[in-house]
């Protein structure tokens, strides 16, 4: 998967704990925390990412990335949408998935069976849905690749961001008020 053999000067980093309930119906893979996200302990801190206005936009919930993280992470689940990294642990200098060295997968087949509700896993982005791919191998579920929401993906706006994962994710999010 990564050609570079890794360097052992580069630090080993740790990824963040997955944020879900066993009502979940949709589970949202990054690749990797970003520096600001791993030094905040908080999925998506870099304040640039779209992926709280994109998530916002699609729950109904615009102001979302206003509200404390703890509750940011509250709403996922209270609209059935768990949160992890497919990849758990690496080496990498900064924040691009490029760099990523030495990647540990993440136990995506442990959190997937302790999800009895689940519909869909979305990939935020392309290094996201290789490694779930890999790890997962041929799953029953729908495994979507999605538009990054990080500023490094400059090339679409946070409109055609949002667009695009309203149009992949339409059938696993709540309409209506209502969780699908």
């Amino acid at each position: 998967m990564f050609a570079k053999p890794p360097n052992p000067e580069i630090e080993r980093l740790v990824g963040l704990a997955p944020v879900f309930d066993a009502q979940a119906r949709l589970l949202v893979l990054g690749s990797f925390p970003g520096a600001a996200s791993l030094q905040a302990a908080q999925y998506y801190a870099h304040p640039r990412n779209a992926f709280w206005p994109v998530m916002g936009a699609l729950l109904d919930e615009p102001d979302l990335i206003a509200r404390p993280y703890a509750e940011r992470l509250q709403t996922l689940r209270r609209h059935r949408v768990a949160l992890w990294d497919a990849v758990a642990a690496c080496r990498r200098e900064g924040s691009l998935d490029t760099a990523i060295e030495a990647a540990e997968p993440s136990d995506l087949r442990d959190l997937v069976t302790r999800l009895p509700c689940l519909r869909a896993i979305a990939c935020n982005g392309a290094l996201a849905h290789r490694q779930t791919l890999l790890a997962l191998g041929d799953s029953a579920l729908p495994v979507l690749r999605l538009p990054s929401t990080s500023p490094a993906h400059a090339g679409l706006s946070l409109a055609a961001k949002t667009d695009a994962w309203r149009a992949a994710l339409q059938l696993y999010l709540p309409c209506e008020g209502r969780v699908a």
